[in-house]
């Protein structure tokens, strides 16, 4: 069985203690950007439904908010937000690991990078440690 393994990232001092953070390295890539796909360290976020990426990863995948996506809100811990979805499924690879996945971008770049469930997260059996791993299993 094929294994993904990430260490936390160390957040610093929380009010109540030290803050680790699930994070994952994630390659997307569109027809756009085949040859140079974009590495996104993204936050394990299992009360995310979508996958929500800063906008600034737009023109890196060479996606235009205004004519490739849908407006559409959200809503969570942060209050409502903006995101534009993109009308097509991107690849995206952990590891070895591929998916077609659907794609939101955030209205702004201060809200970091969120792996979501839909059609992503759900596709694997997802371990995380007490030791400050996160494990993705096919």
């Amino acid at each position: 069985m094929d294994v993904v393994k990430f260490p936390y990232e160390d957040a610093g001092e929380g009010f109540f203690g030290q803050i680790f953070r699930p994070l994952a390295k994630v390659t997307l890539s569109t027809p756009m950007v085949t040859k140079s796909p974009v590495n996104i360290w993204m936050v394990v976020d299992t009360g995310a439904d979508y996958t929500i990426i800063p906008r600034h990863f737009s023109e890196k995948l060479r996606i235009s908010l205004e004519h490739d996506c849908m407006k559409d809100e959200t809503f969570g811990v942060g209050g409502r937000q903006t995101i534009y979805f993109y009308k097509s499924r991107v690849e995206a690879k952990i590891g070895g690991f591929r998916r077609k996945i659907p794609l939101a971008f955030f209205d702004n770049n201060e809200i970091p990078a969120l792996l979501g469930r839909l059609d992503f997260l759900e596709t694997f059996d997802t371990e995380f440690l007490k030791s400050h791993f996160v494990i993705f299993r096919d």
